[in-house]
């Protein structure tokens, strides 16, 4: 208990030494400069943050903003860019998307505007911000592989691991870590959850697998790349009353699933949260740096926080400006 406290403290200075930013970022102007933020989509809270964070961020530091929204489709999103090249802005933040941004990027760089990425690498990106995609993914596999006591029979939900890198990423280093515990085995074939009403698809997909499973033969369920379905899963365990005997793990920690991680004996135990209104603050900040004549690294990674059990879940729903919860 002292260990995971530790853990949790020394999460929250990080996030802590990190808005620090905001102190060099009292200094910087983007007075003059018309920014384009274009996001993939605004359905999900995570987007949706992260894009108020960077307009936000502009226009506190005297900048203008243009957005536009790809309603979650990533060719929308792409093409999105063409609005901005044709507006003249002075910069782009680009958050998330697929390969189909790479041409317009390199159509922004050509046309002499710089592009600052969200969770998205690119060769074309002046710096790219997000969180440490390799820290959520083996943090999220040692606190689900200490839940179950190091053995157990894992289902997991993993539709996007190959279609965007940083999923990718966390579900690879899940699976890595699960190398020091051979008592965990991972149930074949793996669940692809839609992202549209994702709740809904996790929980009907849930059901059917309880039916193969029954009580002793399935022991977590895992999403490996967000949280959203956790919302669906843990809504299937307790219609089928097996939210005592299959614990629920995820990545993102927004306010929904920290609202459920919170309540008493919930089966959503383990997450790990991130902060998306930050990195969109800090991406505007680095615009602003940028012009400053300040050399940016390649990218720039912001902490993520572990969320272990009830009291963890509503000490960072706090932390993240969510609210409280009792």
């Amino acid at each position: 208990m002292k260990f995971k406290k530790r853990l949790l403290s020394a999460a929250l200075g990080l996030v802590s030494l990190a808005s620090g930013s905001a102190f060099a970022a009292d200094t910087l102007s983007l007075q003059g400069k018309t920014i384009g933020v274009a996001v993939v989509g605004t359905q999900h809270f995570w987007d949706r943050e992260a894009y108020k964070g960077a307009t936000e961020e502009v226009e506190k530091l005297g900048g203008k903003v243009i957005g536009v929204d790809g309603g979650r489709d990533n060719q929308v999103h792409a093409n999105n860019h063409d609005i901005l090249l044709s507006r003249k802005v002075d910069a782009v933040i680009s958050i998330l998307g697929d390969s189909a941004v790479e041409p317009k990027f390199k159509a922004l760089r050509d046309a002499g505007i710089p592009v600052f990425t969200v969770d998205h690498v690119s060769q074309y990106s002046v710096n790219n911000t997000t969180s440490d995609n390799y820290t959520l993914g083996s943090t999220i596999g040692r606190y689900m592989a200490d839940e179950l006591g190091g053995k157990g029979n894992v289902a997991v939900f993993n539709a996007f691991s190959s279609s965007l890198r940083i999923c990718g990423i966390r579900y690879d280093q899940w699976k890595y870590v699960l190398k020091d515990y051979p008592g965990i085995k991972i149930i074949q074939p793996e669940l692809a959850e839609q992202f549209a009403n994702s709740p809904e698809d996790a929980r009907k997909k849930t059901l059917e697998l309880l039916s193969q499973y029954p009580k002793g033969k399935l022991d977590a369920i895992h999403v490996a790349c967000w949280d959203q379905p956790a919302i669906g899963i843990v809504q299937a365990l307790e219609e089928t009353g097996r939210d005592k005997d299959v614990k629920v793990t995820a990545i993102d920690a927004g306010p929904e699933t920290l609202e459920i991680m919170a309540e008493k004996e919930s089966p959503l135990v383990a997450n790990v949260a991130q902060q998306p209104h930050l990195i969109g603050q800090t991406s505007a900040e680095n615009v602003a740096r940028y012009f400053a004549g300040q050399k940016l690294p390649v990218q720039t990674f912001i902490p993520v926080i572990p969320v272990k059990g009830p009291d963890e879940a509503k000490a960072v729903y706090k932390k993240l400006g969510y609210g409280e919860l009792k």
